[in-house]
């Protein structure tokens, strides 16, 4: 898992989202509320909620074009169960968390680097998405 999460507010624009992402070259965004993780941005957000709609980035809250609930799972579940949950729920990363704090993101690339046989689970979460 990625461990050094980046994060924006529900109150900045979209536009801060995509620069920290380019930024940190990383494929999405933790959004938080007080401190508190509400959500997610990734790419795809990005680009079916910005550019397909020819929205100005700038002018568009992160907390109006990210997925929420956060999907989250604990840090000491196996790799096996966050690969049928990501399947389940159709998403690419999931969020690390213990105790109300975000430990990691977890990728559809993550597992497969860490244990190449949930390929079989990830192919049918691809055919999904």
């Amino acid at each position: 898992m990625a461990k050094n999460v980046k994060t924006v507010r529900t109150d900045d624009s979209a536009l801060d989202a995509v620069v920290k992402m380019n930024k940190f070259d990383v494929g999405s965004v933790i959004v938080t509320n007080s401190n508190r993780a509400v959500g997610i941005i990734t790419s795809k957000n990005i680009l079916s909620r910005i550019v397909e709609s020819r929205l100005d980035a700038s002018m568009v809250r992160a907390k109006d074009i990210m997925s929420s609930p956060l999907i989250t799972i604990e840090p000491d579940a196996s790799i096996e169960d966050a690969a049928k949950l990501m399947a389940q729920k159709k998403i690419k990363k999931l969020v690390i968390m213990d105790k109300g704090k975000v430990l990691g993101i977890l990728s559809t690339s993550d597992i497969v680097k860490a244990n190449p046989t949930q390929l079989g689970i990830l192919q049918e979460l691809l055919k999904i998405s």
